[in-house]
């Protein structure tokens, strides 16, 4: 079990949201490649990036900074990144820039084809993230909540290639509220590939809950706003997790 440090992006800064709301921005560092660092250096082998204002204007924005994050860690752990990818060349230049794992979000809801094509052309690479509030999926930054449900469509999408699967429970993110377990187990239940859950992580007994169902096929946790405001100690999360489910390395 792998408990993923967050390190959200807008305006070359990394902010955290509450519900997706970008007027919610809180600002932790003006330097995210130094924020990388620090979680690499308290035991992180992986790194979630997420360019909030790519996601919303649906191309990138955050690229020098990304850029910085990918210069500032070579090849010592995994980066996976979202938002605003749309199109193959994006693809091609952000694993070219050091990135390992590209997160295809919205797009692939509304653009499956273009799913289909990523996983054939850059396979091993590509995540879909899947954001769901009540069973059904959501896109564009969450602003619209879609009649699509959540394991039908990651089933259809495994079969195309994915990965795995980031799934956020969108009334749990950036709120401080504990993890939608009885959801993510559904949805890793459902499928062969690997879920990361995202949205809620907020304590140690979050770890602990993640961990008893690790078994079903969730094989990380994202955090953000938890590890920013003091509330989880990432290392010692996953020192926890590394004691109770024995998962080691990225």
């Amino acid at each position: 079990m792998l408990i993923i440090p967050a390190i959200d992006l807008k305006d070359g800064q990394c902010v955290r949201l509450k519900q997706g709301e970008m007027d919610s921005a809180t600002v932790f560092s003006a330097n995210p490649a130094e924020m990388a660092q620090k979680w690499l250096a308290s035991g992180a082998r992986r790194l979630h990036l997420v360019d909030l204002n790519g996601a919303f204007a649906g191309k990138p924005v955050n690229e020098k900074a990304i850029k910085a994050i990918t210069d500032e860690l070579g090849d010592e752990i995994p980066v996976q990144l979202g938002g605003g990818i749309r199109d193959l060349d994006t693809i091609a230049r952000y694993l070219d820039d050091g990135i390992t794992y590209v997160i295809i979000g919205s797009a692939a809801v509304k653009n499956p084809g273009f799913l289909h094509d990523a996983c054939n052309a850059f396979p091993g690479h590509i995540i879909v993230g899947l954001d769901a509030k009540d069973g059904k999926v959501a896109v564009e930054g969450w602003s619209k909540v879609t009649k699509h449900d959540v394991i039908d469509l990651a089933r259809r999408f495994e079969d195309y290639g994915v990965e795995s699967v980031v799934y956020t429970d969108i009334g749990r993110d950036g709120m401080l509220s504990g993890v939608n377990i009885e959801a993510t187990v559904r949805l890793a239940q459902a499928l062969s590939i690997p879920v990361i859950a995202s949205g809620g992580v907020t304590n140690l007994d979050d770890v602990r809950k993640l961990c008893a169902v690790a078994q079903e096929g969730i094989m990380g946790a994202i955090t953000g706003r938890a590890i920013y405001e003091g509330t989880l100690d990432f290392t010692a999360a996953q020192l926890l997790a590394d004691e109770l489910c024995g998962v080691k390395g990225p």
